[in-house]
């Protein structure tokens, strides 16, 4: 089996003592999942019709400075069906799908030379669904940015969530993230395209973006923006130099230092402490910031830092009990260090369960039932993350080698896929030259 993430050397009893020990504590007031969707511009014009983007745009670098609101990535509603325009019924139906607890929706209309603005919200308890509307604002031409700043806060008071001057101070600040409204106009179109997951919509992505930073050198957004763009395309040393970038601009934005930690704990050389100290720095920033903490526990983890690395663990939670990363992390100290199997599944599976998208839970989850011998359950979820992604090239070769125990005819198949996938990747070039082995061996064992 071919391992796609590295195991973590951490022993799990003390995780499980101290995640035990955590039920006696008073409990915290549950943080809400929230939704944020594109507010609807159906008569406005095909130029205009980023505005209703730019709202929520503006609603999510403003509320993720709130405890208690976590934001539902917008990696996961691309994943269901995109209607023309977020209305009521299409946006209740994702909030369900989703498991938000309240959802963020609206309208934007032309009136002669102004728009009219009308914010709305539901809130979802079980079954029942509290509808709810704020007041709506008019906005006249060039205004968009000043007219939207005042409304983070009519939200957290129509929704009755708690925040202190200072983070209602901030939420205020990132709503208008620039005061160049063409620049956050790139800026919005750049998030858009980015949001396509294509190689071309996160190229036109830093063509949009770049042209932001262009218009407005100091637009810290967009400089971070244009960071998780290059990583998604692979270039790590533009990701970087973008992401430090954004935080010499403003030191007290923690999504760069989480970023750059991340790029840290990825590297080739796997640099803990630099990816420690930047995910601290995050922390620091933002205690409430959920993957910062699991960040800090992954590499707190990978050194062999037990009780930091539990503690960073149950942070993440605590800010985020619907964080499925953090339970692929716990799946992964389960079974590779414990050998519980069945703890392990049972923590893949929720991970899937909170995101049925997420491509490594199910490779974890597949590793699992590869090593107990069950295959016909590990090709399964195998087949999944490569049916979603194509590319995966560790999938495709731990598929391949799976059915070299049941069905060495469909492995030959799946060697020559990995092989013409692979052979122009420079990373890949021990692991193809395994594969072509396996290959000449399987061809020498069939019968003529």
């Amino acid at each position: 089996m071919r391992t796609l993430t590295g195991a973590r050397k951490v022993v799990v009893t003390a995780l499980l003592l101290t995640l035990a020990g955590a039920a006696s504590l008073e409990a915290a007031p549950k943080p809400r999942n929230v939704l944020i969707v594109p507010f609807a511009g159906t008569d406005l014009t095909r130029d205009e019709q980023w505005i209703g983007e730019g709202v929520a745009q503006s609603l999510m670098l403003s509320l993720v400075n709130v405890p208690g609101l976590v934001q539902i990535d917008r990696d996961r509603l691309r994943q269901l069906p995109q209607p023309e325009a977020w209305d009521e019924a299409t946006t209740l139906a994702a909030a369900r799908k989703l498991a938000a607890d309240v959802a963020l929706y609206g309208e934007v209309k032309r009136t002669g030379a102004d728009l009219i603005v009308q914010p709305r919200f539901l809130e979802l308890r079980g079954d029942k669904v509290d509808k709810g509307s704020l007041d709506t604002f008019t906005v006249a031409e060039g205004q968009l940015l000043d007219r939207v700043r005042p409304l983070p806060a009519a939200y957290l008071k129509a929704l009755n969530a708690s925040a202190t001057d200072a983070e209602q101070a901030r939420a205020q600040k990132w709503a208008a993230p620039t005061a160049q409204l063409k620049a956050y106009e790139l800026y919005v179109r750049g998030r858009q395209a980015g949001y396509r997951g294509t190689q071309d919509g996160n190229e036109a992505a830093v063509e949009f973006l770049s042209r932001a930073i262009e218009a407005d050198p100091q637009f810290v957004a967009a400089q971070y923006a244009l960071g998780v763009v290059h990583q998604n395309l692979g270039n790590r040393w533009k990701a970087a130099a973008q992401f430090r970038a954004s935080a010499q601009l403003d030191p007290t934005y923690p999504e760069p230092y989480k970023a750059l930690g991340d790029l840290y704990l990825t590297a080739p050389r796997r640099l803990f402490e630099e990816a420690i100290k930047a995910y601290t720095k995050a922390i620091e920033l933002r205690p409430f910031f959920a993957e910062a903490h699991v960040g800090l526990g992954d590499a707190l983890a990978a050194k062999g830092d037990i009780d930091p690395a539990v503690t960073a663990y149950r942070k993440g939670l605590d800010y985020n009990p619907m964080n499925a990363k953090v339970h692929v992390s716990l799946g992964k100290i389960y079974y590779s260090e414990k050998g519980l199997y069945y703890e392990s599944v049972t923590a893949y599976k929720k991970a899937i369960e909170l995101d049925p998208a997420y491509l490594e839970a199910r490779t974890g989850l597949a590793e699992v039932y590869e090593d107990k011998g069950l295959y016909k359950e590990a090709i399964e979820e195998y087949r999944k993350v490569v049916d979603a992604d194509a590319k995966n090239t560790g999938a495709l070769y731990n598929l391949a080698l799976v059915y070299e125990k049941v069905d060495p005819k469909e492995s030959i198949s799946l060697w020559e896929r990995y092989i013409a996938l692979a052979s122009s990747l420079p990373s890949e070039k021990d692991w193809v030259d395994v594969a072509k082995l396996h290959l000449k061996k399987l061809k020498h064992q069939q019968p003529n």
